[in-house]
């Protein structure tokens, strides 16, 4: 008997009756009753939680045999032990079979459910494999029963053909609930004719076939039934054949297929029959339900889908529907699948069926945050562990928290709860959760604000389509000076893009034509952001996709305002490449800008993804990584989150990884045409280096900006021939594959160049090798090289290529500026560059100011840090430790050669000016500005600094 102490008193008692009527039961049988305390313990709490499994022993106390313990123990699926079908050929024994067989492993899952030895994960799993197993003994019972006598249907080869069984729903997913119908759909590789007497089609065939499995597991007899089968979900519904084959499935959803099955299908999976044939036929339905672009009208289909759902559950009051209420468990399904669908055609990792391994899909892949994954998986593994008891309860179909309060009561006790009063608090605590997550997705208060600001846009919309485009009425509205938006509205109302909108692209323009003037309006210019809006809405007329997205998500529609209003450079990269859309729908945008690592890992996943060598889907998705990270980067420094410096740094350390990506697979291509050239000992890279000189060198790279770049070889191993088919000299195979990455950087695809190259810092310039020796580089620095090379070179670093090489390379630039020098020399030829360069460059005038070239500019702070660096570098080899210019004043200020006030100085001017020059080049202008205070103080402070250390640059 129980102890007293772990139940409470009328429970106890109610599990004591059952145990006794039980044991009575197994006596009356001749059956061992096991009444160790253990087992007692543990078939308690089973008795408590389902009156199925109860009244299931108590009918046939066989099932308490002595395998039962055994069995319950067992932690291998169902298909492990449904070798019992093997020898089993007739119908009626096969239909006993089947039920007899469902019932022991339904009550195994329960066992061990309730006692805790497994997770709900693991249940669903094993409610799963359990439908598998019966569904392919099922199948080729049908198989027998339907080739007996009308034979075989065989394919080309003359195989036998079997039907597929797909399985969409919980079943597809591999998280069956525990009573849970199953969504089935029949389909056959290919027509023909059966062999047998009575001949049939393949479509009569098959459909007698799908027939006979469905008898077979859901007709009830005396045993009962295996599993409800549910048909509706096939093409053309009830309406529908019951087995098509695979052409007509590919055409239907080519033709017909509607959004709710886009849903549906993402689950799918063969089961049982021909699962190789159904994995081909996924594959060809794979660009209906995951779009190989970012799919943002899967809005649409889930909008209606939920208000389907809410006018039943409002009409039959299912508030407390674990599946379908508020913060049920098809909330959580429709935020993970919506992802899915809008970014699985780009991202496989997202095409998981299940709903915990795709919800981790989305959250390592970013678009689920972290701790909102972390709630949404809490929720559903209690939500789906709760809807699992309520269906062991009774083995019922049904979603429902039970009305009756001892039923509730028992519910609470088996999960381990004090009673339903201490459970409820945390299912509503969950469902809370779902919900205010749902609503966040679907964005619902933001929609309703949104509708109210643009209430009296529809109007104009409308006028403008009707009367044409009247530049004073565009002005009353509060886009002025009109001109420009006059023009963009003219070009898009006139275009014929606009006359062969689909209907429904049509409907998507019209929503959100008054939501862009409204976000345009809000804006501090609104006619500057407005007329850059329309040339954006020019761009994706034909793509209403990302129409979708701006109807859809007020957010990133409030974002996209705000950046084309600030930034004319980010606008035109928009413009020119839309998918950057997508980052304004990434609520990641409002967070840090990526670092190197984080890119260079996004990058290396991306490129992971490309089956095989393809350079131009390669850099392709080089460009799409390198435009994503600039924009985020633009989007940080306008939103505050990075200063300029910051914002410089990581333009550069982008460019960083995307030299080092193009580097590998101009590498890679060299060695598949040419072989590789062996390293000897210790030489495992490929003995080339980039080097970058300049901004880049610098890490002080602008949007825009092209890269200085030099590329230097390991002499020793180009004394040696390449080791391919197609063997080079070592010298030639340098040169190509220098230029081979110089192609790759400048080539242009879809998504536009990845960078300007400029090679001209090589030794002597444009007249030189493209890519020359260590040691011939070194030679020409000590010998030939002008003071402004040597200035270049303090910027100078490796960034690609040969490790062992990069450290050479590191050790004599080091050397190389470390060498003493005569002051004066060194002072006249730093500042007859500058004149020279001011004379040719410098567009500064009485009221502007140009930032880089001006007197007290940025390049004279520049000259300033390079041949202060000259000249101390061979007492302070620390100042040689990074050639940003930042880093330089520190280091100049650490060395005792700048006082601290000049530093400080140095640094705010640096600062102050670099933050504007990249404002300037964010609103596409010249960086030149109108002269004020703040511009003259930071420019006087570099003058001073200039005349003082000797470098007098007026």
């Amino acid at each position: 008997m129980l102890e007293p102490t772990r139940w409470p008193r009328r429970t106890a008692a109610f599990l004591n009756e059952r145990l006794s009527r039980l044991e009575a039961a197994c006596r009356e049988a001749s059956v061992p009753f096991h009444d160790d305390a253990g087992v007692d313990d543990h078939l308690s709490a089973v008795l408590l939680a389902s009156d199925f499994a109860y009244q299931s022993l108590l009918r046939d106390p066989q099932l308490l045999g002595p395998d039962f313990l055994q069995l319950m123990s067992d932690p291998r699926h169902a298909d492990a032990r449904a070798g019992v079908f093997n020898d089993v050929h007739d119908a009626g024994e096969l239909r006993r079979l089947l039920r007899r067989f469902r019932l022991r492993e339904a009550l195994r899952l329960i066992w061990r459910d309730v006692t805790g030895a497994d997770a709900i994960e693991t249940t669903l799993a094993g409610a799963s494999v359990l439908a598998e197993s019966c569904l392919e003994a099922a199948l080729r019972g049908a198989e027998r029963q339907v080739g007996e006598r009308h034979g075989v249907i065989r394919d080309a080869r003359g195989r036998p053909q079997r039907m597929v069984v797909l399985a969409l729903g919980k079943l597809g997913g591999g998280e069956l609930n525990f009573s849970s119908d199953i969504d089935l759909v029949f389909a056959f590789a290919e027509h023909g004719d059966s062999d047998g007497a009575r001949p049939l089609d393949a479509t009569a065939y098959y459909t007698r076939v799908g027939q006979a499995l469905v008898g077979l597991l859901a007709d009830h007899s005396v045993d009962g039934y295996v599993y409800r089968v549910d048909l509706r979900l096939r093409p053309f519904g009830t309406a529908g054949r019951l087995a098509l084959s695979f052409n007509a499935m590919e055409q239907y959803f080519q033709r017909e297929g509607r959004d709710w099955e886009r849903y549906a299908w993402i689950k799918a999976r063969p089961v049982a029959g021909d699962r190789a044939g159904g994995a081909r036929l996924l594959d060809t339905l794979r660009p209906f339900v995951f779009r190989r672009y970012l799919d943002y009208t899967a809005f649409a289909g889930l909008r209606e889908m939920k208000a389907l759902i809410d006018a039943e559950v409002a009409r039959k009051d299912l508030a407390d529907h674990l599946k379908l209420g508020p913060g049920g468990i098809r909330e959580i399904e429709f935020i993970v699948q919506l992802v899915q669908l809008i970014r699985g055609g780009r991202e496989p990792t997202l095409r998981a069926r299940g709903l915990l391994p795709a919800l981790a899909a989305c959250e390592q892949l970013g678009f689920i945050p972290s701790a909102r994954a972390q709630r949404l998986r809490e929720a559903y593994r209690f939500l789906r562990r709760l809807e699992n008891r309520v269906q062991m309860f009774a083995d019922q179909q049904t979603h429902e928290i039970p009305a009756d309060a001892e039923q509730r009561e028992r519910i609470a006790l088996a999960l381990g709860h004090a009673g339903w009063d201490a459970l409820e608090p945390e299912l509503r605590r969950h469902r809370a959760a779902v919900a205010e997550e749902f609503a966040a997705l679907m964005a619902v208060d933001a929609r309703n604000d949104a509708r109210q600001a643009r209430a009296r846009w529809p109007e104009f919309w409308r006028a403008l389509l009707a009367d044409g485009v009247d530049a004073g009425a565009v002005a009353a509205a509060g886009f002025a000076p009109p001109g420009e938006v006059v023009t963009e509205l003219e070009a898009l109302l006139g275009g014929a893009a606009l006359r062969t909108m689909s209907a429904r692209a049509r409907e998507r323009l019209d929503a959100v034509m008054p939501a862009l003037f409204a976000a345009a309006c809000a804006q501090e210019h609104p006619a500057r952001c407005l007329a850059r809006l329309l040339r954006l809405v020019q761009a994706i007329l034909r793509r209403s996709v990302y129409l979708a997205l701006l109807e859809e998500q007020p957010a990133a529609l409030r974002r996209l305002s705000a950046v084309f209003a600030a930034s004319a450079f980010l606008a035109e990269r928009v413009i020119a490449h839309p998918l950057l859309l997508d980052d304004l729908f990434d609520d990641r945008v409002d967070a840090e800008a990526p670092d190197a690592t984080a890119i260079r890992d996004e990058l290396a996943r991306r490129l992971g993804m490309i089956a095989e060598a393809d350079p131009e889907a390669e850099i392709e998705a080089i460009q799409e990584q390198r435009q994503s990270a600039l924009f985020r980067i633009g989007l940080a420094f306008l939103g505050g989150r990075l200063d300029a410096r910051s914002a410089a740094a990581q333009l550069a350390d982008v460019a960083e990884v995307v030299v080092g990506a193009v580097l590998h697979i101009a590498e890679r291509d060299m060695a598949a045409a040419h072989g590789r050239i062996d390293g000897g000992s210790g030489g495992e890279g490929s003995g080339l280096i980039v080097v970058a000189y300049g901004s880049f060198g610098g890490r002080e790279l602008g949007f825009g900006s092209d890269l200085d770049l030099v590329f230097l070889y390991d002499g020793a191993r180009a004394q040696r021939e390449s080791d391919g088919a197609k063997p080079l000299d070592g010298a030639r195979y340098y040169a190509r594959l220098a230029q081979r990455v110089v192609h790759l950087l400048g080539t242009l695809t879809r998504a536009g160049r990845l960078y300007e190259v400029d090679v001209r810092l090589r030794p002597d310039g444009s007249k030189g090798m493209l890519v020359q020796s260590l040691d011939g580089y070194a030679a020409y620095q000590r010998e030939r090289a002008w003071t402004w090379e040597l200035q270049a070179l303090v910027r100078a670093r490796a960034v690609a290529g040969d490790a062992v090489l990069a450290r050479r390379y590191a050790e004599l630039r080091a050397d190389l500026l470390a060498q003493p020098r005569d002051a004066a020399k060194l002072r006249d030829d730093v500042v007859s560059m500058r004149a020279r360069w001011r004379a040719e460059r410098d567009r500064s005038n009485a009221t502007e100011f140009d930032l880089k070239q001006g007197g007290g500019g940025l390049v004279d702070l520049e000259f300033l840090l390079q041949g202060l660096v000259l000249q101390h570098a061979a007492a302070h080899p620390a100042l040689l430790a990074n050639g940003a210019n930042a880093a330089l004043i520190e280091a100049l200020r650490s060395a005792h050669v700048l006082d601290d006030e000049t530093a400080t100085a140095l640094a705010h001017a640096h600062a102050g000016l670099l933050a504007r020059a990249i404002r300037c080049t964010l609103d596409a202008r010249p960086r030149v500005v109108a002269r004020d205070d703040a511009v003259e103080h930071d420019a006087a402070a570099i003058m001073v600094a200039c005349r003082v250390a000797g470098f007098g640059f007026e």
